[in-house]
């Protein structure tokens, strides 16, 4: 099979774009079974890499998180990840105990 020059990033061995069943069946679902994990949607990966930003230390900034996410506006994304918004208050209140300290 020739090359398909269609310059995506993640393609097939011909340069054509990858179909989300044969990853996920090929790859995504060993993946998981080799770690010992359960089975997954693959849409969960998106999910978990933006409360890793959002929970990281320090948390990464939500206007950053909703353009790699692709939302139209940040309250979107917060409200999608309003659940993380009590940790992230308990995060913010030790940064200001911090800078409290630190300015003595």
């Amino acid at each position: 099979m020739a090359w398909d020059p269609n310059g995506f990033v993640f393609a097939t061995v011909a340069g054509t774009p990858v179909r989300k069943s044969n990853l996920v069946r090929r790859s995504f679902h060993p993946i998981l079974a080799k770690a010992g994990l359960p089975v997954l949607p693959f849409h969960s990966l998106r999910h978990s890499a933006a409360v890793a930003l959002l929970m990281g230390n320090p948390p990464a900034d939500p206007l950053v998180v909703s353009e790699l996410l692709g939302h139209f506006s940040v309250a979107f994304t917060m409200r999608t990840y309003a659940h993380l918004l009590p940790s992230l208050r308990g995060m913010a209140a030790k940064q200001m105990d911090t800078i409290r300290r630190d300015s003595r």
